[in-house]
């Protein structure tokens, strides 16, 4: 299902326009004039893109008109990357999205789903209830990584077997979890997580099965188990490789046979469940150490996804950190802040031990500490852990000087091809180096394919 977009457009950019305003969307172009305003008060598309690479009193009108004035569609801003701070700031108050030039084209597109979505779109198609899934969800991104986990879901949801989500901390699972949950036939059932870490031994079977009255000396009602409040839906286990091996038996036993007894319960009942797990370890290196049931694993991994950890996927830092800053600055019930490159460059530069997580603590911070509506490098508060410290305080100069070097020269490369979508000649010429010497560079780093 197409895009349609009314593209109101004054000066064209130095490439790459023809991927936004392709053959796949469905655009009308007109020139950006002050007397525009009966085209978008009837606008009969599903997004407005202004795309200004030149700044004029016109576009100045205009952005003053969309903050008096509401559309029945969202807006979205395309400026030029050396824009004014002023500018990016009316963009801002005016319009419900912008984006600086240029723009990768799956970026592109992912934003003005999410723009669609949040409008609300008829007849939506399973891909685009996905999208509108993974931005209920914040899973934010469009580097091939996370795209390929993304394309997998709706497929692991309509199965209905049991998932296993593997991934760093920090890096989403059960948040991917419930997306699984709510794209499958389950979704009008309850998903119940546990988190099988806080459960210690000799409570996991009461909390997961239940108990009938009198089982013990205060079981003075019958009570529930998370698999009964799951019945018909989904039970989530997050941690499972916490869960000590008396309760991995006994859960094993449940997905083997789909009924359990509740403590102290006199006969066996029936759930219609399907089970989801999460871990962070490697469960076959557990199992070799005899700390994890290969029985056990091998019921629960009939289907799997992987989440890669953000510092393989750094494209989607930008937006991430977007989509964090507006969720941060309207709790607060702020005006919409700016990042700077500078600020996004440290962001970019850092590798994220706990993944999207932590960069969601390092914004929430920033946005509490920034007062103006600019966020500066100098909020940016990143912490290393006591391991990474220590390990900098034994690194010779020169070893923390090459380790910097390098950490700069990836983060600066890769800036540039993301600029210039992936074309070494341009990004050279921009960075004044030689092709060859960047070309080289590119390969180092292994960022042929970014852009």
């Amino acid at each position: 299902m197409a895009t349609r977009l009314l593209i109101l457009r004054d000066g064209d950019p130095a490439g790459g326009w023809g991927e936004i305003a392709g053959d796949d969307l469905d655009c009308t172009f007109s020139t950006l004039v002050a007397k525009c305003w009966d085209t978008l008060a009837r606008c009969p598309a599903d997004v407005v893109v202004i795309a200004a690479f030149v700044d004029s009193l016109a576009l100045r009108s205009l952005f003053s008109w969309l903050s008096r004035n509401t559309l029945s569609v969202p807006t979205i801003a395309v400026l030029a990357a050396e824009a004014s701070s002023a500018l990016l700031q009316s963009a801002a108050d005016s319009t419900d999205e912008f984006v600086l030039w240029p723009v990768r084209h799956a970026e592109w597109r992912q934003r003005l789903q999410r723009l669609r979505n949040a409008f609300g779109s008829p007849q939506t198609t399973p891909h685009e209830r996905l999208m509108e899934e993974m931005a209920r969800a914040k899973l934010i991104g469009a580097s091939p990584a996370f795209l390929d986990v993304v394309s997998r879901i709706p497929i692991v949801a309509r199965s209905g077997t049991p998932v296993l989500i593997t991934g760093e901390t920090g890096t989403g699972k059960e948040l991917c979890a419930r997306a699984v949950h709510h794209l499958g036939p389950r979704a009008g059932s309850p998903f119940i997580p546990v988190d099988c870490g806080a459960l210690p031994d000799h409570l996991f079977e009461n909390e997961v099965f239940g108990h009938s009255k009198g089982a013990y000396t205060d079981a003075g009602a019958d009570q529930k188990g998370l698999i009964a409040m799951a019945d018909g839906g989904t039970l989530f286990l997050d941690e499972v490789d916490a869960l000590p091996l008396t309760a991995q038996s006994k859960l094993l036993r449940f997905l083997q046979e789909r009924t359990y007894k509740p403590l102290g319960g006199e006969r066996f009942q029936h759930a219609n469940v399907n089970v989801m797990a999460a871990t962070n370890n490697d469960l076959e290196a557990l199992i070799r150490g005899r700390r994890f049931r290969s029985d056990l694993y091998f019921r629960l991994n009939v289907l799997s996804l992987n989440l890669t950890p953000l510092r393989t996927r750094r494209e989607d830092i930008p937006l991430l950190v977007r989509h964090f800053v507006d969720g941060a600055t309207r709790e607060r019930r702020g005006r919409r802040k700016l990042v700077t490159p500078a600020a996004l460059r440290k962001l970019m530069a850092h590798d994220w031990p706990g993944n999207i997580r932590e960069l969601h603590n390092v914004i929430q911070r920033a946005v509490v500490f920034c007062e103006g509506d600019t966020i500066l490098p100098g909020h940016v508060i990143l912490k290393t852990g006591e391991r990474d410290a220590a390990q900098e305080l034994r690194s010779s100069f020169r070893t923390a000087r090459a380790q910097a070097l390098e950490t700069f020269e990836r983060a600066y490369v890769e800036e540039l091809l993301q600029r210039h979508n992936g074309n070494i000649t341009r990004a050279a010429r921009d960075a004044q180096k030689d092709r060859r010497a960047f070309g080289r560079l590119v390969k180092k780093y292994g960022l042929q394919n970014v852009g």
